[in-house]
């Protein structure tokens, strides 16, 4: 691949849930992507990565677990019942988790590590024709979510990541220019 292959390919990525909605992504592509994740760079190779696929009724699991927590927290009577339907939106939402690490610095490097593999999850997705939406854990939520997908205790969700297959790729937004400070 060229860089200026590359460079298109980082361009086209857009965050969308413009998707076919009944169009199943295989879990082979999805599998695919996982792996391509873990090849981001690893401080002291601690292989934090936790992968977790919701498809058919495991996404209305997904919603009613992530709901039932933002009710108790307080959110809005409104939002805790958009939740309950929000991961159906997608025919897939894969939940990618950060493994804790054995001190506070290790712990932030794995979501570092995490962070910089669900770009090249996001980056394969859009090479596969996915659309892709990465979206937070709601406040409250993490540790439900975290026990629904069978991760290690002390997991940070640091993804919920909506997959479909892409019916049209919006325009991108402007970016300003990037400043490269000399020191």
């Amino acid at each position: 691949m060229s860089p200026e292959e590359l460079a298109a390919l980082i361009r086209s990525r857009r965050t969308s849930m413009v998707v076919d909605a009944d169009r199943a992504v295989p879990r082979d592509v999805v599998e695919h992507l996982c792996e391509l994740a873990m090849w981001a760079p690893n401080h002291k190779r601690t292989w934090p990565w936790q992968f977790a696929l919701a498809e058919g009724d495991g996404r209305a699991r997904l919603g009613e677990v992530i709901a039932d927590a933002m009710e108790a927290y307080g959110d809005s009577p409104e939002k805790v019942l958009k939740a309950r339907g929000k991961y159906l939106r997608t025919p897939a939402t894969l939940v990618v988790g950060s493994a804790a690490g054995d001190s506070a610095d290790r712990t932030a490097e794995n979501r570092d590590a995490v962070a910089a593999g669900i770009q090249n999850l996001l980056l394969a997705a859009t090479a596969h024709g996915l659309a892709t939406y990465w979206g937070s854990c709601p406040k409250g939520a993490n540790d439900v979510v975290a026990a629904l997908c069978g991760f290690e205790p002390g997991t940070h969700v640091a993804a919920l990541i909506y997959l479909g297959w892409a019916t049209h790729s919006p325009e991108p937004p402007a970016r300003p220019p990037a400043h490269l400070h000399i020191i």
